[in-house]
């Protein structure tokens, strides 16, 4: 069997359900070992639809892009971007928001879909999409010990700039940090 071509479109509300299997299954398999067993298993993809499919039509930045990718007719993949967001824990930072940044604020796709060209096909549309939003460099986090997000980004030309943040948003109790990436888009 030949390898399928990725198709990378705009998401659209019909497609609610389907992305947030597709994060469910990414982070129960990419995070095990990183982020505790019991908040991996609490993961709802139908009530993670539910809610998407509510947050939908409200008004947001224009932006504010959301690609999925799908093989042989099917979501795969997804990702949002956007303008940055300020890093969310107190402590005093050295590097500030800046309004011609954008930020990739997740990219997740599903195991199946893992080594195929589907994170690389959407990585490259969602910084087709900040360019598009006349952002002239972006940022990512990646959680530390993601290895495999790191490689990904090494290879795409994102590199760490020495910013780190904690995040305990969705593991109360229990400390996360995430490094964070650079990348000039010109």
């Amino acid at each position: 069997m030949g390898e399928q071509a990725v198709v990378v479109r705009p998401a659209a509300l019909g497609d609610a359900e389907r992305i947030a299997e597709v994060r469910v299954a990414a982070w129960q398999t990419a995070y095990r070992g990183l982020i505790p067993d019991d908040v991996l298993d609490r993961m709802d993809a139908v009530a993670e639809g539910q809610r998407r499919r509510e947050l939908w039509g409200r008004s947001r930045d224009p932006r504010v892009v959301e690609l999925v990718a799908e093989l042989d007719g099917t979501v795969v993949a997804a990702a949002v971007v956007g303008p940055e967001r300020p890093v969310d824990d107190e402590r005093p930072r050295a590097v500030e928001t800046a309004p011609e940044r954008g930020q990739l604020y997740a990219i997740n796709a599903a195991p199946e879909a893992w080594r195929r060209g589907v994170g690389s096909a959407l990585l490259a549309a969602a910084e087709d999409a900040l360019r598009a939003g006349g952002f002239t460099s972006a940022v990512l986090w990646v959680l530390e010990g993601n290895e495999r997000a790191a490689r990904f980004y090494d290879r795409w030309g994102w590199v760490e700039d020495g910013v780190t943040q904690r995040d305990e948003s969705l593991t109360p109790g229990h400390e996360l940090f995430e490094r964070r990436r650079t990348k000039p888009l010109g």
